[in-house]
């Protein structure tokens, strides 16, 4: 395979464009987060936490199995328009619909009525999102070839992503959730958000899309192969069962549990455990923000000082202890009390240390995961960037939407009050939770990181599978033209 020529250098616009795209990534986020969507079913809607936690759950798991599907058809399209481009520009409209109608359900419906229609709309919802996110997150490999530009790449990615679900979060509990506006219980305030959301997203896939248009001639465009279907299914496996990538998976299914659990329950402990209100939330929100720019500044600085591995392992492990610091402390009794001035300013600087280094972290291992590419083309002579991307979502979802699940069960074990209004819940029940909530968070934390201290392509490991790779095409390249035919396709990708 032989690529078009291209520029030497990642540019900034090509670099700005890609990363744009994220924005609609980040506001899904946001929507498709159970700490909005259990509280907005349970709360709002009036369904119970257990059915809610299952109902999330099983969405999740469905839209793991389709992600690789959504790879695989992006890693074989032939089109005059890429691989990737044409599934992003179809996920637009697609996007835009499925999120108004998810969060515009008719009030006089009842829970019984809308449980099963907001299940629909949220796997629809789900799979929209996909495909935009699966050919985009594949493209990443294709334009940054390099060991350390990927890493840079992919800052923009999360930078753009961060900054449009943080963004959205202030705006979402400022201005839609707003006392002014009826508070965190208004489904009117839900509505108005659906629609925005769905404006932004739509907006930034198209401008992302087309920012990143010119950039197709230069993009791998591998030989078009009729391969019996055994075949394939080989290739496929010998992709998926990379050391390597098993390991990020691994790491993916553990981490996965408590990201789920804490997405869940977190306004819960914002609203219930440190007496919250909606604009304290959004200021905690903007702290966020202000994480994402120092997370995505010091990503490649670490990743280049430490070598990407360690930079994550030592990066997310004060990211998780320093998380989990305010509510140990609360059990310990050594936390102010609600409504003390000092509560906010604690939270906010413990979640901007605690954001900062895990966004850093996840930064870097979307640049692993990127560095796996070569690694599994060198052993099975496919490149697979959707499917391997989409692969090692696949478990991360199961494993989140698992965490969902628990964080239902939790709140059905301490019997945390369904469809009630704003507190109080009594101290014992939050205490309980706490005390469910922590072991279970901590623990697959510690096992996602014990996991990853496994993975093995460094810098010297990459850059032999780029070399390999390279004398393959020019040995392809060379048979083609000795056979008197054009040669099609590409190898290493361009920038």
């Amino acid at each position: 395979m032989t690529s078009p020529a291209a520029p030497d250098r990642l540019t900034f616009r090509t670099k700005f464009y890609y990363g744009l795209g994220s924005v609609a990534f980040g506001v899904s986020t946001l929507g498709l987060s159970s700490s909005l969507l259990q509280p907005y079913l349970n709360r709002v809607i009036g369904l119970p936490a257990l059915w809610v936690g299952t109902a999330i759950m099983l969405t999740l798991m469905l839209d793991a199995i389709i992600d690789p599907v959504i790879g695989h058809i992006s890693d074989k399209l032939r089109t005059p328009f890429g691989r990737r481009h044409p599934l992003m520009y179809l996920a637009i409209p697609c996007v835009a619909l499925a999120c108004i109608a998810f969060w515009n359900t008719p009030p006089e419906w009842g829970p019984e009525k809308a449980g099963p229609i907001l299940v629909g709309l949220l796997v629809l919802l789900r799979i929209s999102v996909s495909l935009y996110e699966v050919p985009s997150a594949a493209l990443a490999p294709e334009l940054a070839p390099d060991y350390n530009d990927r890493t840079g790449l992919f800052s923009y990615r999360f930078f753009f992503g961060v900054i449009g679900g943080l963004a959205m979060n202030v705006v979402l509990y400022r201005v839609f959730l707003s006392p002014e506006a009826g508070g965190i219980l208004n489904p009117e305030g839900y509505g108005r958000y659906g629609v925005t959301a769905a404006l932004v997203m739509a907006a930034s896939i198209l401008v992302s899309s087309l920012g990143t248009h010119s950039r197709i001639p230069h993009l791998i465009r591998p030989v078009e192969r009729k391969v019996p279907t055994a075949q394939v299914v080989r290739e496929v496996i010998g992709t998926i069962s990379n050391p390597s990538l098993i390991v990020v998976m691994i790491s993916g299914l553990c981490s996965g549990v408590s990201t789920g659990l804490s997405s869940a329950l977190s306004q819960y402990f914002y609203v219930e455990l440190w007496g919250l209100d909606a604009k304290a939330v959004g200021l905690i929100a903007i702290a966020g923000v202000a994480a994402s720019f120092a997370g995505v500044a010091l990503a490649a600085p670490a990743s280049k000082l430490l070598g990407k591995k360690k930079a994550m392992l030592t990066l997310f492990t004060i990211s998780v202890v320093t998380g989990a610091l305010p509510q140990l402390l609360r059990l310990l009794g050594l936390m102010p009390a609600n409504g003390s001035p000092r509560i906010v300013t604690i939270l906010v600087g413990d979640l901007f240390v605690s954001t900062t280094l895990g966004i850093t972290g996840y930064i870097i291992i979307s640049s692993m995961i990127a560095d796996v590419v070569e690694d599994a083309a060198v052993k099975t002579g496919v490149r697979s960037e959707g499917l391997l991307f989409a692969a090692n979502g696949l478990l991360n979802k199961f494993t989140s939407g698992f965490g969902v699940f628990l964080s239902g069960l939790l709140l059905t074990i301490v019997a945390f009050p369904t469809h009630a209004a704003h507190g109080p819940v009594g101290e014992e029940t939050l205490r309980h939770l706490s005390l469910l909530f922590l072991p279970i968070s901590i623990g697959m934390s510690a096992l996602s990181l014990i996991a990853l201290a496994f993975y093995r392509i460094d810098q010297d490991t990459h850059e032999r599978n780029l070399a390999t790779l390279a004398e393959a095409a020019a040995l392809a390249e060379t048979v083609e033209e000795h056979e008197g035919r054009a040669p099609i396709g590409g190898s290493g990708g361009t920038r």
